[in-house]
Parts: C-alpha cells; sequence; structure tokens
C-alpha cells in the first residue's frame, strides 16, 4: 500500500508518528493509499525550517518572486491534465470539473505575477517642514493554510499563491481525503524556483490544525471548510494573536423572477445544484421561483433536465456530468437528509437514493434529488447538504423571496434570475450576501476580485484572492522622515573641527 508523507524543504518525506489514514477512491470505494498524520512536534519542526528559508525569500525582490509565479503557471498549465486526474481519482469529480479546479487556482497564480504593484506603498512628500511620510508593505514571516476536500488545487493555490509572492514561507495542511494535488502542485513550486522550506505541506487531522493554531512562530491562517470548524480556527487563531481568515458553509438560494427566461434558469439550476455532485461551498441549494406559476413552469423544466443527468467515475466518458460524493459516510448522511425531507412534508419529486453504478456498485454515488414545497422549519432547508440535492421553497412576492435570502445564516452566495433592471439593481443593493449574481448562478468572482462570504459563511475582515489577500498577508509600516542639512550646504575640502 503506496505510503504519502509530507514535503518539507523542497523534498517528500516520510511520517514518523505512525499514524495513518486511508485515501479512498470515492468511485470504487477502495483504498488508494494511506496518508501520514502529522505530530505536534513534526508540525512544529516544519514551521521551524520554514522561517528559516522565509529571511531570504522575503529580501528577495518583488519582481523575482513574481517570476517564480509566471514559470509556476507555465508549469501547471503543463501538467494541468495530471494535475485534473489527481483531483479526480481522489475527490471523485469527472475532469471536466477537475481542471475546473486547477484552473481557478491557476486564475490567481496569473494575479500574483503582477504582486509588485499591489506592494507597493504610499509615499507624501513635505507633509511637514523637511519632513516626508512613506509607508511600506512587509511579509508577516511564517503563515499557514487549512484547505478541504473539494477543491483539493484551487483552495491551496488562492492560499499559496499571494501568500508566497508577498514574501512569506507558507505551511499547508490540506485535506487528509485529498492529500496528492497539494503535494504535486508543491513539487512544480520548486521546479518553477522557489526555495526549499519556502513552502512547506504537512498532512494531518486536529493534532496538525491545533498545532498550527497555537505555534507561536505563524502569524496568520487562513481556512476553509465547514462553518463550526471555521469558528473554532477562528476563535483560537485570534486567541493566540493570529490573524485569521476563515470561510465556512453555504445555503445559497437563486431567485427566479416570472420574467425569467425560465429554460435558461432550469439549466443554470441544473448545473448549479449538481455539478460536482454539489460539493461547492457556492452551489445553488435552494430555487426560489416568485408567483406559483413560476414555480410550476420552472419545475417542469427542471425534471427532464434532471433525469437525463449521468451518473459515474470519471474513467466513465466525457458524458458523465457528475461522480460520486467524497466518502461513504457523505452519502449516509445525505440520503439521511432526503429521507427526514420526505418525513417533514417536502414533495420529494426525483430521489437519488440507492444509486448503483454498473461495475462500481461500492462507490459513492447519490443521484441528482429534487424537492419541491420545501419550507424553513425542514432540515433539508436549514442544513448545508453539500449533495446533489435542490430544493424549491416557493414565494409569492419578490420581497418575500428577498425576505427569505437575507434572514438565511448563511451568507456565501446568492443569485436572481431576472429580465428587470430595476429588481435586479435592488436586489444587488439590499441582499445581505458576499456574493451577488444577475443572470449568472455561480458569482465567483474572477481572481482579480475577491472571494467572501457574509454572514455565518466567514469569519474574518479580509477575502481571500485580489487586493485583500495581499492586505492579510502583509502588514503596514508607516515610517516618518526628516533629514537635516547636509552637504548640499556647500562642498568642504578639509576635515570639520569635530563638536
Amino acid at each position: 500500500m503506496k505510503e504519502i508523507g509530507h514535503w518539507i524543504n523542497g523534498k517528500m518525506v516520510a511520517g514518523t508518528s505512525g499514524r495513518f489514514t486511508d485515501v479512498m477512491n470515492p468511485a470504487t470505494g477502495e483504498v488508494r493509499a494511506k496518508v501520514a498524520l502529522a505530530t505536534k512536534a513534526e508540525l512544529d519542526a516544519a514551521v521551524a525550517e520554514a522561517e528559516k528559508a522565509q529571511l531570504g525569500w522575503a529580501a528577495t525582490n518583488p519582481q523575482r518572486r513574481a517570476r517564480v509565479m509566471m514559470k509556476f503557471a507555465d508549469l501547471i498549465n503543463a501538467h494541468m491534465d495530471e494535475l485534473a486526474e489527481l483531483v479526480s481519482v481522489e475527490h471523485g469529480k469527472v475532469l471536466a470539473d477537475g481542471r475546473g479546479d486547477v484552473q481557478r487556482g491557476l486564475e490567481v497564480i496569473e494575479v500574483c505575477m503582477g504582486a509588485p504593484a499591489l506592494l507597493k506603498g504610499e509615499y507624501t512628500d513635505g507633509a511637514g517642514p523637511g519632513i516626508d511620510i512613506y509607508s511600506m508593505r512587509q511579509p508577516l514571516g511564517v503563515v499557514a493554510g487549512i484547505t478541504p476536500f473539494n477543491f483539493p488545487a484551487m483552495i491551496p493555490l488562492w492560499k499559496m499563491g499571494p501568500a508566497l509572492s508577498a514574501g512569506n514561507a507558507m505551511v499547508l495542511k490540506p485535506s487528509e481525503r485529498c492529500p496528492s494535488t497539494a503535494l504535486r502542485l508543491a513539487e512544480l513550486a520548486k521546479e518553477a524556483g522557489l526555495p526549499d522550506g519556502v513552502l512547506q505541506v504537512v498532512n494531518g487531522d486536529k493534532e496538525a490544525v491545533d498545532a498550527i493554531l497555537d505555534n507561536e512562530t505563524i502569524q496568520a491562517v487562513g481556512f476553509v471548510g465547514s462553518t463550526p470548524i471555521a469558528q473554532y480556527i477562528y476563535g483560537r487563531a485570534c486567541a493566540n494573536g493570529k490573524r485569521a481568515q476563515c470561510f465556512g458553509g453555504a445555503k445559497n438560494h437563486m431567485i427566479i423572477m416570472p420574467d425569467a427566461d425560465m429554460d435558461k434558469a432550469a439549466d443554470a439550476l441544473v448545473g448549479a445544484g449538481y455539478g460536482a455532485a454539489g460539493e461547492r461551498c457556492m452551489a445553488i441549494s435552494v430555487a426560489v421561483p416568485v408567483g406559483q406559476g413560476t414555480a410550476e413552469a420552472l419545475v417542469s423544466r427542471l425534471i427532464p433536465k434532471i433525469e437525463k443527468l449521468k451518473v459515474g467515475p470519471y474513467t466513465g466518458g466525457a458524458d458523465v456530468d457528475f461522480g460520486p460524493v467524497i466518502t461513504k459516510q457523505a452519502k449516509d448522511r445525505i440520503e439521511g437528509l432526503i429521507g427526514s425531507g420526505v418525513e417533514q412534508g417536502a414533495k420529494l419529486v426525483v430521489d437519488g437514493r440507492g444509486l448503483k453504478i454498473q461495475g462500481y456498485e461500492n462507490g459513492y454515488y447519490v443521484g441528482p434529488t429534487l424537492f419541491d414545497e420545501v419550507t424553513t422549519e425542514m432540515e433539508i432547508y436549514k442544513q448545508e447538504i453539500f449533495g446533489p440535492v435542490l430544493s424549491v421553497v416557493r414565494k409569492d412576492t419578490y420581497e418575500d423571496a428577498l425576505k427569505l435570502v437575507i434572514d438565511n445564516d448563511y451568507g456565501n452566495g446568492t443569485a436572481i434570475f431576472t429580465a428587470d433592471g430595476d429588481t435586479a439593481r435592488d436586489f444587488a443593493s439590499r441582499v445581505n450576501v458576499g456574493m451577488v449574481g444577475i443572470n449568472f448562478p455561480i458569482p465567483v468572482p474572477l481572481s482579480y476580485y475577491t472571494f467572501g462570504g457574509w454572514k455565518k459563511s466567514a469569519f474574518g475582515d479580509l477575502n481571500q484572492y485580489g487586493p485583500d489577500a495581499f492586505r492579510f498577508y502583509t502588514k503596514t509600516k508607516t515610517v516618518t522622515a526628516r533629514w537635516f542639512s547636509g552637504i548640499k550646504d556647500g562642498v568642504a575640502l578639509n576635515f570639520k573641527a569635530l563638536d
């Protein structure tokens, strides 16, 4: 059985804890490898080495660091298919989604090529008599990233790109369920010219996470995962004096107005609700048609589109729409929530439970599921299902639909489909959600903006990637300087007497 270790000081090393966890192939239910779980001592040793390496990296001028990002991007492009397959075999998403996972991370690396412009300070000449004031952005030192299973390439790249470009060293702890992609990216970063030790990849579980949060050298922590864990990491990191940006769960709503193009809205919902088996924090899991006529028209279009979706392994061909969920526990939880929806009175229109794929009977497959007439008291509405389940919550008016989104605990993403510009502008202005789509179902901003939710979807005041990332991974130093009269007063041809 293959054993996966850690990336320390520019090379793969075996774990020393003697603790391992299985890395599964979700498509088959088979164990494909065992990954080492680091101890606190191993994590602390990796941090100590990163601290040594960071000094030289920080002293490297920003343009040279940007050139490493340029080469890194070239290598990611060259190895796109390999990276996508690593994502697919450990996560289960189809190859098209695997490539998308890598591509959206690559786009952040492309923005990091322009890091020198984002790291510039400010200067005021003559702020007072003979006084100049200027500020500079300096790296924090050693920072950490704790990333989830559902985007094994994208989110590690979101973390490492800005952090490294700003002159920090990073200790990355990827999900132990999908460790191989992050390790391969570390190898490519070294090939691109990143000095050894500047990026350490340490696999682990809660022991490694707590070691990160308690390590005094680590100055900042970035996390993506569930809301309870985001709250835990944010609280413990802040209590230990660290910066923290922690992104949690979601319950994303899409409002469909009566004047919307129903075919386009239905297509958008199917893609946003079922792509990657619904294991996206930006998936649309709640459709909110306004008016009974809108609801009937929408559901009648959704049913045949959903029933045509093909579920299978990533090796099943280009016509496979989505694959398995990540674990058997996830499958059981999702099917349990579907059962609770039925028990609590929701109308189960399409049932994805009990799906078996010939030749892959032990895989963790859940078929596309559609509920209608869902209410806010039901568990399928209150919980983030994180699976291929779409709920229709009918509302009579636009104001009722808007209130539903505003009152929800989560505020990651939302969307509205309408032909009316006034409604769209009102929605974008009033809704208390961090990322808004207008006739656009998954409003993930491009990489030169920033990604981040509101309410219980995010903890911390700065978002991921874009300008906010460079603010998060640097600290500002402001200098007030005054220079007294010097040699400009005249040439001295002899030594001046000492005072």
